[in-house]
């Protein structure tokens, strides 16, 4: 009986510690202050370019991609709970692609199976050279995007572009008690 009972505390410990844990990026939580956050990132290597009303921007190496623009959001009470990281443009569908396969791979690897993936393109006729493939990530006709879910976190995935037409893959990870936080602020508006 009291093997029992102490399987059912150590559990109970277990699952409250797991839905009060935060997603982390680089293996820092994604919690704080912005200028917490973004002393640890500097900490790991990125440098930080600048922040500006609630978004502070990085570059830097991630997950073995140089020259990442990173970006981190905090809520107007201050905490971050934001992270998204732009990877190097590419003027190939072929190159724009193995960058997406390559980190859906490794983040298959790190948090399992995805909770969603949409890979098309929104054509009437096939989609068969890589300059109309580019043409349509431009043109917002493609989506591909990857969702993870995790016990801190939601995490995507997709090939994206900007208003200067450059082509590149984005990964945003959004961090559950914090993204709480803002959406209760936001209802709360309504």
């Amino acid at each position: 009986m009291k093997r029992i009972l102490l399987a059912m505390m150590l559990f109970t410990v277990l699952t409250v510690s797991a839905q009060t844990g935060h997603l982390t990026f680089k293996g820092v939580p994604v919690d704080g202050t912005l200028s917490e956050f973004v002393g640890k990132l500097k900490q790991k290597g990125l440098t930080h370019l600048g922040t500006e009303q609630g978004v502070a921007v990085l570059k830097g190496e991630f997950a073995a991609y140089k020259g990442c623009t990173i970006a981190a959001v905090a809520h107007e009470s201050g905490s971050v709970y934001r992270v998204a990281v732009m990877f190097p443009s590419k003027d190939s569908w072929m190159h724009l692609y193995d960058d997406y396969v390559s980190l859906k791979e490794m983040l298959t690897q790190k948090y399992g199976e995805p909770e969603s993936v949409i890979e098309e393109f929104q054509a009437y006729g096939g989609v068969d050279n890589d300059n109309m493939k580019m043409h349509y990530v431009k043109y917002d006709k493609c989506r591909y995007i990857t969702d993870f879910t995790t016990d801190g976190g939601a995490i995507e995935l997709r090939i994206d572009h900007n208003d200067r037409l450059e082509c590149y893959v984005i990964l945003i990870y959004e961090d559950t008690m914090n993204g709480d936080k803002v959406r209760s602020s936001a209802i709360d508006d309504l």
